[in-house]
């Protein structure tokens, strides 16, 4: 069944040709799906020697390398109609809503998967009725342009008569041989733009699906010039990992060879996105996936890699290993351009984009409902991976964020204007002023989750924020969080505040996020890591700080930042939670900034977030609500109650409504409101067990409290 074992390649590459090897049969684990490419039938197959690159290129001529720019651009050409051609039919199909759709249905999100529908349903029945309508609106055009000719011949003949009528004015018919050289000069330009547009019109198509084209993905081999061609690398394939594990070193393993078994594939090396290659593999029995992980190094070796372009790890299946094997030098590319730098806007509750994965997908996980944590040693990335994210929360118009930095520097000056709240610096008023914001997150949580009862709705949704502006979403950064939760006086409330608000707050679309360099428990409480969704660390020293990051036991299932290098692997982190995988390695998106120059490319992005951020939402940067002192009961339930009764238990959410930011209300009972009154001199009755407040007995109250001011009054 599984592959077979041939013996080792020697330090020579075979000279008689590659054999290929068969893959071996799928064992009882459910194969996984990958979008990629099967290796079944292509060379070389028994050793994973590197292919050669063509070396004729160093000295080739002008008529070659013009050969190759002109074969270059038509394959261009080609794919851009292609991509044009998935865009057209996208339109036609409503593609990108249906992708939405199938999304939803693949990770069994009900409430998405219904208001996508809903919104597919709309779409197409607005569609539908353009199309009914149509006739009507060519008739409505064609009677526009019969009046318009109509009305210009009336004025025509009209100034006509009126110039014959004037004494020493044009006659009929000079001012009539004037509007013929007139429709002539018109007719000629109007010749000319359609000539124009007939000539033109193939240049500009061309140049449109060769742009397409350009920009639709990676350029074969033979279309590179040769000094730009990447690193030729070594192919993986079933008979090159049976022989990798083979020659591991490991004891158990090697009684298992000897004694007839062989390897299974679940999943078959396979090429995904011209990265590298994922591949599920059966152990022995004796054998872990740990005793496979300490291996890594000489795994690497063996497949012809630097250690940091292979990474097994324990599948979700006992007894299975889930190896991946990077393209050689593909780990130290850097990331693409951030895809929101010029355009676009961001979504929290579908995900904003952090940066790509090893298989070169890009990752954007929702933030709502998910909370993160960067960790890592100084200078690999952190900051910048913070910036990122908030960068793409910022894009999104319904979105209010809150920044605290516990430190001098200035990574979020640019951001200012589109922050309700940015504090920053070293000072006990940073954490006193955080500490405060964690208070109030917290209080704004029990709020919601009111509000949401009130709604009759289990979650904050999209919909539900564009409706209803007192639960916009709300995503609050900690920058240097070692700093404020090891404070001697604030440190262990806020930590207390913050394990709170994430054990609460998943359904109420409020966000924290975290970045430190230190994984000890007065940096980073491991609560707070453990109730997070996404945890990402960059480059650490010890297993101890990866645990600490990543969550107790990562090290040892094989998700370990120890192996990136620091310095070289900087803007590289491990990232859990984000997508099906165990882990991904993400290389974070870059938002350029010239320290000596002052300049920061979020400048520009924060510029046009501000053209569309929602008007209910605060921006400005230290904009914090400044709560009232104080309030009377009486005169909010004389705005809130109408003509009828209304019982007891309904009135605090209607207080709460009005009055969104005091305190008092959002814990306010309808027993607790009932005593309260008794103490104003208003009688709530309990008829029908129902308690009902009569808006008549609180304007009586009320009238009588202004009567007591008068009587006090001095004569």
């Amino acid at each position: 069944m599984g592959g077979e074992l041939i013996p080792f390649p020697s330090t020579e590459p075979p000279t008689g040709g590659p054999r290929p090897v068969t893959p071996a049969g799928a064992g009882e684990v459910e194969p996984k799906v990958f979008d990629a490419e099967l290796l079944a039938d292509e060379p070389p197959a028994e050793s994973a020697w590197p292919v050669k690159p063509d070396t004729d290129g160093g000295g080739e001529g002008w008529s070659r390398r013009a050969g190759r720019v002109a074969a270059r651009a038509a394959w261009q050409v080609g794919r851009g109609h292609a991509v044009l051609g998935r865009r057209a039919l996208d339109a036609v199909v409503h593609g990108a809503i249906r992708e939405q759709i199938r999304r939803a249905r693949e990770v069994g999100d009900s409430e998405a998967l219904a208001v996508w529908t809903d919104k597919l349903l709309a779409v197409k029945a607005a569609r539908h009725q353009r199309v009914r309508e149509l006739p009507r609106t060519l008739r409505s055009v064609l009677v526009v342009v019969l009046v318009a000719v109509v009305a210009l011949l009336g004025l025509a003949t009209l100034m006509g008569v009126a110039l014959q009528l004037d004494t020493g004015g044009w006659d009929w018919r000079t001012w009539w041989s004037f509007l013929a050289g007139v429709g002539d000069v018109l007719v000629t330009l109007a010749v000319v733009a359609i000539h124009a547009v007939v000539w033109g019109a193939a240049p500009a198509w061309l140049l449109a699906a060769w742009r397409a084209g350009r920009a639709g993905g990676t350029l074969p081999t033979w279309a590179v010039a040769p000094g730009l061609r990447e690193e030729p690398s070594a192919i993986v394939t079933p008979g090159g990992i049976a022989q990798a594990l083979a020659h591991l070193g490991i004891a158990p393993l090697n009684k298992a060879l000897k004694d007839g078994w062989s390897v299974e594939f679940a999943t078959p090396p396979v090429r995904v996105n011209n990265r590298g290659y994922q591949a599920v593999l059966s152990l022995p029995m004796g054998v872990t996936p740990d005793m496979i992980v300490d291996k890594r190094a000489v795994l690497a070796r063996n497949l012809h890699r630097d250690p940091v372009e292979v990474w097994p790890s324990a599948h979700e299946r006992a007894g299975f290993v889930d190896l991946w094997v990077a393209d050689t030098g593909s780990t130290t590319k850097a990331a693409p351009e951030y895809p929101l730098l010029h355009a676009g806007t961001g979504d929290v509750f579908a995900g904003v984009p952090l940066g790509v994965s090893q298989r070169g997908d890009v990752i954007a996980p929702p933030l709502v409902e998910s909370n993160i944590v960067f960790g890592g040693m100084m200078g690999q990335g952190k900051s910048n991976a913070a910036r990122v994210m908030m960068l793409g929360a910022a894009l999104d118009p319904l979105a209010e964020l809150w920044v605290f930095v516990f430190a001098g520097n200035g990574d979020f000056d640019a951001y200012t204007p589109r922050l309700a709240r940015y504090r920053r610096g070293t000072g006990d008023d940073v954490a006193e002023a955080a500490l405060d914001s964690l208070r109030e997150l917290y209080d704004e949580v029990g709020r919601r989750e009111a509000r949401l009862a009130e709604l009759g709705a289990k979650k904050v949704t999209r919909g539900l924020a564009e409706k209803h502006p007192d639960l916009r979403p709300i995503v609050a950064l900690f920058s240097e969080c070692h700093e404020l939760f090891g404070h001697e006086e604030h440190g262990k409330p806020a930590a207390d505040h913050a394990v709170q608000i994430l054990r609460r707050a998943r359904k109420t679309a409020i966000t924290l996020g975290f970045d430190t360099q230190s994984s000890r428990a007065d940096a980073i409480p491991p609560k707070i890591v453990e109730l997070v969704r996404l945890n990402a660390c960059f480059a650490v020293k010890t297993w101890r700080s990866n645990d600490g990051f990543l969550g107790d036991g990562s090290f040892q299932a094989g998700i370990r930042a120890t192996e990136l290098r620091p310095g070289k692997d900087r803007g590289t982190s491990l990232l859990t939670g984000a997508t099906s995988e165990r882990f991904e390695i993400l290389r974070s998106f870059f938002v350029p900034v010239d320290d000596d120059a002052g300049w920061d490319a979020a400048t520009d992005v924060i510029a046009r977030a501000m053209r569309h951020v929602h008007t209910a939402v605060a921006v400005g940067g230290n904009a914090r609500p400044v709560a009232p002192a104080a309030r009377d009961l009486l005169e909010d339930l004389d705005a809130v109650l109408n003509t009828d009764p209304v019982p007891a238990a309904d009135v605090p959410a209607l207080l709460a409504h009005h009055a969104p930011d005091w305190q008092p209300y959002r814990t306010l009972t309808g027993k607790a409101l009932v005593a309260r009154l008794a103490t104003l001199g208003v009688k709530v009755p309990s008829t029908g067990n129902r308690w009902p407040v009569r808006p008549e007995a609180v304007r009586a109250a009320l009238a009588r409290a202004a009567t007591a001011d008068l009587d006090d009054e001095p004569e």
